[in-house]
């Protein structure tokens, strides 16, 4: 399948690119992004096309990755599947409910194939870890811990703006906490939002289980405070989510390869743009609580 890639940041040259380039079934044309220099750059490293013209891009490819902010992704997706492409989205998909729900609706109408990338969701041994949880059951409630420190030395997302605003860490760590507690403990019913120092946020979920979990997130936390874990409690005991051993390139990479499979064989993947545009709601409704409470 022939995907175009949109976006030209750290992400794209660090993950989207390389995993494109590597994945089965995955043929990368090429690239566009709003600087031409930086475009010209990242195709030439990939061995590809550098499009100056999005209309054109989406003209000679059957899916489109995207490798830019929310409210930039939100748009372009609309347009790429207004003409039919396949979509392998970031998270979250849109930075509003509004924009969301209607790259949900157009995808639909469509009938084209959509992937999100939470990454956890394409990590082999997280994947094992959920169908073990999933086997044994008997679960009341788990907890996440997402606590960065985006200025810590080296991180190549410092200079990330939206990530900078005053909500960043609930949009971009809260749609990891929330999509692995959902393939945890099962979807999500309802959500509580708490705001503390910064950007800190604390989440309290319910579940359409009955099980209940929380969420702390924080994108500005001090370097010796980062601190990331996901657990679950129940019948049988406790259990902690194992750190990661895959990089995220070769995630992104079965990401890409089960795009490709669920546009080829019709059927929806589990966390398609439907599953993305959930999360947007759960996040829109605490950053509507934590706005009531300032």
């Amino acid at each position: 399948m022939r995907f175009g890639l949109v976006g030209t940041g750290p992400w794209a040259h660090l993950t989207h690119g390389p995993g494109l380039r590597a994945a089965e079934g995955v043929e990368l044309v090429g690239v566009w992004g709003r600087d031409a220099g930086r475009t010209e750059a990242l195709a030439t490293n990939l061995e590809v096309t550098p499009y100056a013209d999005y209309a054109e891009l989406l003209a000679d490819v059957d899916a489109v990755a995207f490798a830019v902010p929310p409210k930039v992704q939100a748009a372009m997706a609309l347009d790429a599947a207004a003409v039919g492409k396949h979509l392998l989205l970031d998270k979250p998909v849109a930075d509003s409910l509004d924009d969301a729900r209607a790259l949900a609706d157009e995808v639909t109408n469509e009938g084209i194939a959509s992937v999100v990338f939470f990454t956890g969701r394409f990590e082999p041994r997280t994947r094992a870890f959920f169908d073990q949880i999933a086997a044994t059951g008997g679960w009341k409630g788990g907890w996440s811990r997402m606590l960065a420190s985006l200025d810590a030395p080296g991180n190549p997302f410092s200079e990330s703006p939206w990530r900078r605003e005053q909500r960043g860490a609930l949009w971009d760590v809260g749609p990891h906490a929330l999509s692995n507690l959902s393939a945890l403990l099962g979807p999500i019913g309802e959500i509580r939002a708490v705001g503390g120092e910064g950007d800190l946020v604390h989440l309290v979920l319910t579940h359409e289980s009955g099980a209940t979990s929380t969420a702390s997130l924080a994108l500005f936390a001090p370097p010796e405070g980062s601190n990331f874990e996901t657990g679950i409690w129940g019948e049988t005991g406790t259990a902690l989510l194992p750190p990661s051993e895959t990089p995220a390139v070769e995630s992104y990479q079965l990401a890409a390869k089960e795009l490709v499979e669920a546009a080829e064989s019709g059927e929806s993947h589990p966390v398609d743009v439907v599953f993305g545009t959930r999360v947007v709601e759960l996040l829109a409704s605490a950053e509507q609580q934590l706005t009531a409470a300032r």
